[in-house]
């Protein structure tokens, strides 16, 4: 079966990464993976989550929201129900521990990054967008904390991405739009360091089980895709 806009079962869909997208936030991304689009921003808390206290450093948490008419179908806010949903919660927290995976959290001092992902539009891949764009925000509020000589050592380590893959019909795909995800017999989320190691491998057999060959070529698929992704954060951020 043909991918949408023909693409090859090996090809991110086009991405797009548009810094410092809003005027207030000490770093903030648009990224645009194809018909996905997620607003990320990052915002400096002074002060450490009430459970550091008495402990060195910073921390880094995310929240996670969508549009109400980012999906095809009007789906009301969280806030008019009273409670986030499962599903946001899970997504915020992976967002999270992705970027403190790559922060010396005790160069921080005793402050908080709060990242907001906002999805403005989805079709797929939104949770591994969120990370993507993030961890160019984040890079920014960490420069402008520098800047201001609030910070005296950088402390990000490493670039952090992530990418959808997902088996159809046999077939390993990258990428996937929500179509095929829908679809997908396996689907699975990989979140990688630019360094190559895993931060996160979330995957799940929709009908039959998988072996471990399907499981290679996935994972070979995704570290191919965040090397690309990893490449396109350097390119924005002008590191070459």
């Amino acid at each position: 079966m043909p991918r949408p806009g023909n693409r090859a079962p090996d090809a991110l869909r086009p991405v797009t990464l548009s810094r410092r997208y809003l005027r207030y936030a000490e770093g903030s991304c648009l990224i645009e993976c194809g018909g996905t689009h997620v607003l990320c921003a990052v915002s400096v808390e002074e002060r450490q989550p009430p459970w550091m206290r008495g402990k060195e450093g910073g921390w880094i948490t995310a929240e996670y929201g969508m549009l109400p008419r980012a999906t095809k179908e009007r789906k009301p806010r969280e806030s008019t129900r009273g409670k986030q949903e499962g599903r946001t919660q899970e997504i915020q927290r992976l967002v999270g521990r992705a970027l403190r995976s790559v922060v010396k959290l005790s160069l921080l001092g005793e402050r908080t990054l709060w990242v907001d992902c906002d999805v403005i539009q989805a079709d797929g891949g939104t949770r591994c967008a969120a990370i993507t764009g993030s961890f160019v925000a984040l890079y920014d509020a960490c420069r402008a904390l520098m800047d201001k000589g609030v910070l005296k050592t950088w402390p990000i380590q490493d670039h952090v991405a992530a990418v959808s893959c997902g088996l159809l019909n046999d077939q390993p795909l990258l990428d996937l739009e929500y179509e095929e995800d829908y679809a997908c017999a396996v689907d699975m989320n990989f979140v990688m360091t630019g360094s190559g190691r895993f931060v996160e491998i979330q995957g799940t057999a929709e009908k039959e089980p998988f072996d471990r060959a399907s499981f290679d070529a996935m994972a070979a698929l995704g570290e191919s895709g965040i090397r690309q992704l990893i490449g396109l954060q350097r390119d924005v951020l002008g590191l070459g």
